[in-house]
């Protein structure tokens, strides 16, 4: 049996947010709060994600409920799960956002752009010239994320009870 080597660069003393979320911590700042969850089960958690690009506001962001700091860490069942509810978060943009398409992102190490040392998958919604990868992001406003999230939350409830939709 090998053993798995470690692709680590968290620093120490790490304070995880993402785990802040997970764990209900919310801090007074602009950071996600617990209104900005859409799912949750016992291995993952999908939130409006507190940063945005111009022309894909509301994308998600689905995490591991327990900390994995990149792909390498991350166990097998978790990956199926985020992928599961990745899915379950692309229906819910198609049904509620009117985009035209889905994108998936994920990031590892420093130079694979990874800035947050908590395994994390994207799902931005898109939209015909919508320039996504020529855009930057920036921190949005808490007070705009709600409505995007109690769209996506109420579309997933009713999917998960079998109301047509």
């Amino acid at each position: 049996m090998s053993i798995k080597p470690s692709y680590s660069h968290m620093p120490e003393g790490y304070e995880c947010p993402f785990c802040r979320v997970i764990a209900g911590d919310e801090r007074p700042n602009n950071g996600t709060k617990q209104r900005d969850v859409v799912y949750r089960n016992e291995l993952v958690t999908a939130f409006i994600a507190s940063k945005w690009w111009p022309n894909n506001k509301g994308h998600v962001l689905v995490v591991p409920n327990n900390h994995y700091e990149n792909l390498f860490d991350l166990p097998a069942e978790y990956a199926a799960e985020i992928h599961r509810a990745a899915q379950l978060v692309a229906l819910a943009m198609k049904g509620n956002y009117g985009c035209d398409g889905i994108s998936t992102r994920q990031h590892n190490e420093p130079a694979g752009n990874q800035d947050v040392w908590h395994y994390h998958l994207h799902v931005y919604p898109r939209y015909e010239n919508d320039r996504l990868y020529l855009t930057a992001g920036s921190p949005s406003d808490p007070e705009e994320r709600p409505y995007y999230a109690d769209k996506l939350r109420a579309w997933i409830e009713e999917y998960q009870k079998g109301i047509p939709l």
